[in-house]
């Protein structure tokens, strides 16, 4: 009979064991690492807290059989079953490499970093013969899936000389659970109703799930979003321009498979797995139809709260991660992600915090330090390179090179992301040779030569002085997704066709920036005196791909260089047909359920896209260099770290109309707007909010609607309706755009924290508009189709 076969008979049943009295096994190597109960020292009385980060558990988890892999230590069979692995991570280690590291030496699995889940991290009290350790030891707690048990022949329990016996066996989960409640003698002890008790809770969850239930959840959540075509008059582009179209859709591909490696290792996985079973069930679909917006596992408007789960994940196998067994075609594990969306995306070592990085960079020389903070450099740990290039049958050698500190070392975008980059550099380059505008060639030339060089400066310069009908952004821009410090750019294309009408009526915003730059509600002494004017363009949008995700913007405003911002301003980019769809689908039915009967009518679509347009290029004005009061010059972007995106947000909205009502006294917009423009205001904020509080948008606009509100600027009505007080709302205005302006000029963010906590919050108010349009389904954003776009593709 052959082994593997055998074997899986065997997993079958409760208990699996198997044994080995002469194995030898480093008491240090134990996995009684963090325990809510008394601990002996290791050999030589090393406490195992002193100079350590923390501890690590790695639990392996049977789907099919619903059991988890434990372990016994000890010279004989009487020892107490724990956890799969466990260790200390010293401080010349860290969490992930420590568990990959312990899993390899004590059970001879070696596994990439894409199989551990991390599934909570928590604080657990040592005793050390019996007295109490004052500090708590931070314990990161991962999970390993596997869809089925791994053969215990395969399992390499010989290790090093000196090493004590090990015994292991699986137990099904709901089993172990009891065993711990009932604080069985022969198991170490877990508080199974306290915060270790996570471990059950989320394998309960996640695979008792009614199918039928799961399913209903997805279609509320897919209804959130209305489906639009968005077309394109392309009868005005050149020959040439139509030829280069179809090249610059298939470079955008590229770029929107690059965005999903940005967002988090697995992801590129995940989405080819999700969409490769699409077909397999109606939840399969459901599944991969709003994976498909969200880009993610985790929802958008849910405040990122996941809406997959690992169960959900790709199947990887891979046959050298443990030693071959007979018939056993190897071990296949579950791509894993975390619950949690990982604040630093894929930008640093996944279990990175702001500590670890602040001190490395501290080790920098200036240069250095740029590219450790600047938009275009990945941060990656020399331990993770060692494990990563051999993962499997490391040697002594290795791991003594593994023991040594942690080293961050940054690597650029060019070099990160080679394989996407050349491919679409190729392409922008044979698409330049066909553009028929200088500006384009200019554009396209240099854009792709930024892809390998890694020096976005002058392709940001030729983005913004682009004059062409064909009209291309493509490149990292935006830092949303790095939610730790908002240092990282992402990528993301647009490609539309210039509206010469629209474009030509804005100029008027771009001509008066510096006159808004110096009338700002703000100190004189942070006013810029060289302000440029932003160059407005208005789109019809044709494809869209990377960063373009959950809630799709309307507008934005580039680039995001400090450098060219000084120097040269901005541009900007509207897209009219984005926002039409918008307005049609969304606020307008916002308004007639949240504003009040007497100003629902001054809801209009001019108002809306007007302040849209100044928000954009309020972006341009106001702090961005700033001089600390040490008198060293820093940024905003740099000072506030993670705030940055949500506070220059809320600066562009409420500074947006302020701006709108200065240009009204001017009279250089029609008074009409006065009022049409706070009403369609209030109407997007709903809108807005509905993003959720784990986006910049939707964050920045809660903080101005519970301003308004305090300022009694918005009131709410008896019959449950809002309106906004004209007497008071110029004032609330001006104030909340003085606070965040100062803010951002100080630097201050422990000012920016104070504003954050007290205003971003979902109110009874905000509570009460949410419920009404839950209650009525009025769609949150669109979920946009691109027919022109396929159609050429194909």
């Amino acid at each position: 009979m052959a082994i593997g076969r055998r074997l899986l008979r065997h997993a079958d049943t409760p208990h699996c064991i198997v044994s080995d009295n002469n194995i030898k096994w480093m008491a240090e190597s134990t996995p009684a690492v963090v325990r809510q109960e008394s601990i002996s020292k290791p050999r030589g009385g090393v406490n195992p807290v002193e100079g350590n980060r923390g501890a690590v558990h790695v639990w392996i988890f049977a789907e099919k059989t619903q059991q988890l892999l434990l372990r016994r230590h000890g010279q004989s069979d009487d020892g107490k079953w724990d956890v799969s692995s466990a260790g200390y991570v010293s401080a010349t280690s860290s969490s992930l490499v420590t568990a990959r590291k312990k899993l390899h030496e004590e059970m001879g699995i070696s596994l990439p970093k894409e199989a551990f889940e991390l599934l909570f991290v928590s604080l657990q009290s040592a005793r050390i013969d019996g007295e109490s350790v004052k500090n708590d030891v931070s314990l990161d707690v991962y999970l390993i899936t596997t869809p089925d048990t791994i053969p215990l022949e395969a399992l390499n329990l010989t290790l090093e000389e000196g090493k004590v016996s090990s015994s292991v066996k699986y137990v099904s989960y709901g089993e172990y659970r009891s065993l711990l409640a009932k604080e069985d003698p022969g198991y170490v002890s877990y508080d199974v109703n306290g915060q270790y008790g996570q471990l059950f809770d989320i394998i309960k969850k996640r695979y008792t799930q009614d199918t039928a239930a799961r399913s209903l959840t997805l279609q509320k959540q897919l209804s959130r979003y209305a489906s639009d075509s968005l077309t394109a008059e392309l009868s005005g582009l050149s020959n040439g321009d139509k030829e280069a179209l179809g090249l610059l859709i298939k470079a955008a591909k590229i770029i929107d498979d690059l965005f999903y490696h940005q967002v988090w290792y697995n992801n590129p996985a995940l989405k080819d797995w999700l969409k490769e079973n699409a077909d397999a069930s109606e939840l399969d679909k459901l599944k991969w139809a709003y994976y498909s917006i969200n880009k993610t596992p985790w929802s958008a408007l849910d405040e990122n709260e996941a809406f997959l789960s690992t169960a959900d994940s790709s199947i990887i196998l891979l046959p050298e991660a443990t030693k071959r067994v007979h018939g056993w075609k190897g071990l296949e594990y579950k791509a894993a992600f975390p619950l949690q969306k990982p604040p630093g995306a894929n930008f640093y070592p996944p279990d990175m915090d702001k500590k670890e990085f602040e001190s490395w960079k501290e080790s920098l020389n200036e240069k250095q330090r740029q590219e450790a903070d600047g938009f275009f450099t990945v941060v990656r740990r020399k331990s993770e390179l060692k494990l990563d290039s051999s993962p499997v049958n490391l040697t002594v050698d290795d791991k003594n090179d593994l023991v040594g500190a942690p080293v961050l070392y940054g690597v650029p975008y060019s070099q990160e992301y080679s394989s996407f980059l050349y491919k679409a550099a190729d392409l922008l380059h044979l698409a330049g040779n066909l553009a028929t505008t200088p500006s384009l060639k200019r554009l396209l030339h240099s854009k792709a030569d930024a892809f390998l060089s890694n020096d976005y400066y002058e392709s940001d310069i030729a983005w913004m002085e682009l004059d062409s009908k064909l009209d291309v952004t493509v490149g990292p821009y935006e830092t949303y997704e790095d939610a730790l410090f908002g240092y990282k750019a992402t990528f993301e294309v647009f490609i539309g066709v210039r509206d010469d009408n629209t474009t030509a009526q804005l100029k008027l915003f771009g001509d008066n920036l510096q006159v808004l730059e110096q009338n700002l509600p703000i100190e004189n002494a942070y006013k810029s005196k060289d302000v440029s004017a932003a160059p407005i363009r208005v789109i019809d949008l044709v494809y869209a791909a990377g960063d373009v995700k959950g809630p799709l913007i309307v507008a934005f405003n580039l680039p995001n260089d400090e450098r060219i911002v000084k120097e040269r301003g901005t541009s900007m980019v509207m897209i009219k047909n984005l926002q039409e769809a918008k307005f049609n689908k969304i606020l307008q039915p916002i308004a007639d359920v949240c504003i009040c009967e007497e100003q629902k009518e001054l809801v209009d679509f001019d108002s809306f896209f007007t302040h849209i347009v100044c928000h954009e290029c309020v972006h341009g004005i106001g702090p961005h260099t700033i001089t600390l009061p040490s008198g060293q010059t820093s940024t905003v972007r740099k000072e506030l770290q993670e705030l940055h995106s949500t506070l220059e947000e809320a600066k562009a909205d409420i500074v947006g109309l302020w701006a709108l009502k200065f240009l009204i006294d001017k009279d250089l917009l029609s008074e009409s707007f006065l009022k049409t423009m706070y009403v369609s205001f209030l109407a997007a904020s709903f809108r807005a909010v509905r993003f959720g509080l784990e986006e910049a948008h939707g964050k920045g606009q809660a903080i101005q609607f519970n301003w308004l509100f305090e300022k009694e600027a918005v009131i709410l009505r008896p019959d449950e309706t809002f309106s906004v007080d004209f007497a008071k709302v110029e004032g609330a205005v001006e104030s909340l755009s003085s606070v965040i302006l100062t803010i951002q000029a100080k630097g201050d963010k422990a000012a920016a924290q104070l504003l954050v906590d007290k205003y971003c919050k979902i109110t009874p108010p905000l509570q009460l508009a949410l419920a009404k349009l839950e209650k009525v389904q009025v769609p949150v954003d669109i979920a946009a189709s691109f027919p022109i776009a396929n159609e050429i593709a194909n």
